[in-house]
């Protein structure tokens, strides 16, 4: 581990394989997804007990996880890199070379969870919201697997705690990735937990999740650095920022429509 002290902060440049055994390599990514997936399962069976539900949560993690592999990585294509993925069509399927979009990722875990309710013959809402509360540990996990790879950090900034990332320049930056760890991960469910304990409704927890992940995320952009390839696009905001405005917009609608039991 190669340690560069910044501004008093050491910094750990860690190598992204986190152990191999003979020709494979586990990277920390992977083992980020893999304990979001424990952790969050553990999440959704208290929950499913507490609420007394019958819902098969292995079932619907195996359809999450589907969703959320497709949907992340395009929602990537898409939302990041088209020009790239649209003349390296291969590419695509190629997410060993990273490149997944939370956004995108969402989409498809809410796809995959109402699938999965509709299979099973349980209310949506209820699914939706087991999977609000499952999602944080993997939100949280993902973001310090990004810290340890040295990616998606922060903007230029002088606070004490900014660090030099390997791939960042010379200036140091904002540990963004731990500002979303702990926003969007943490501060999140806790949140969720305290709604689910104190003002509980079914469809709740959903919109409670969706809105706040899009307000934390919104504010946190003003700290991370754009993807190379997109920068600043309209208002000087970043498709992050974008994508959560349209994240809020949605919570918003789904919200109305679930008091007017349109959905």
């Amino acid at each position: 581990m190669l340690l560069t002290t910044v501004m008093g902060i050491t910094f750990p440049a860690m190598n992204p394989v986190a152990f191999q055994v003979g020709p494979v390599a586990i990277h920390w990514y992977g083992l980020a997804y893999m304990a979001g997936f424990l952790v969050g399962g553990q999440l959704a069976s208290w929950m499913v007990q507490r609420m007394r539900l019958s819902i098969d949560v292995n079932a619907a993690l195996t359809a999450i996880m589907l969703g959320i592999i497709v949907g992340g990585r395009l929602g990537y294509v898409l939302f990041y890199d088209l020009g790239h993925y649209s003349t390296h069509l291969m590419d695509i399927i190629a997410v060993w070379k990273g490149g997944m979009s939370f956004h995108g990722g969402a989409v498809g875990a809410f796809l995959g969870m109402i699938w999965a309710m509709k299979q099973q013959r349980i209310s949506i809402h209820d699914g939706l919201d087991v999977l609000a509360l499952a999602a944080t540990p993997g939100i949280f996990f993902g973001r310090i697997a990004n810290f340890v790879n040295g990616e998606l950090f922060g903007r230029v900034s002088a606070v004490p705690w900014a660090m030099v990332f390997p791939d960042g320049g010379s200036l140091p930056r904002h540990p963004s990735q731990l500002y979303e760890a702990v926003g969007e991960g943490v501060i999140l469910g806790i949140i969720l937990l305290i709604v689910l304990r104190y003002a509980y409704k079914p469809g709740r927890l959903f919109t409670t999740f969706v809105c706040g992940y899009a307000f934390i995320r919104f504010v946190l952009e003003f700290t991370r650095q754009p993807d190379t390839q997109m920068g600043f696009l309209m208002a000087s905001l970043t498709m992050g920022q974008w994508l959560s405005i349209a994240m809020m917009v949605a919570g918003i609608v789904w919200t109305y429509g679930r008091i007017k039991h349109v959905f």
